[in-house]
């Protein structure tokens, strides 16, 4: 359990390198990076649970940028 925490801890504090390199790969297609760009402007936009408490905000923003990263490292392998 503390393993994978600890894996997780080290994921997150490597994502904003990987998030870019995903995001300047021209291996990825625009489509998607912009499906993750407004589906992620649409929820900070929208109400939400909390108003005016933007925690929950950047929670689900770095989740999903996990998700989307993991997937297109995934789907057209290493990027650089």
């Amino acid at each position: 359990m503390l393993r994978s925490r600890m894996l997780w801890l080290y994921r997150l504090r490597r994502l904003p390198v990987r998030f870019w390199r995903v995001f300047r790969s021209k291996q990825v297609p625009a489509r998607d990076k912009l499906l993750f760009i407004v589906l992620v402007v649409l929820y900070w936009v929208l109400p939400d649970l909390l108003p005016f408490f933007p925690i929950d905000d950047l929670t689900i923003t770095a989740l999903a940028a996990n998700w989307f990263v993991g997937r297109m490292e995934k789907r057209h392998g290493t990027l650089r």
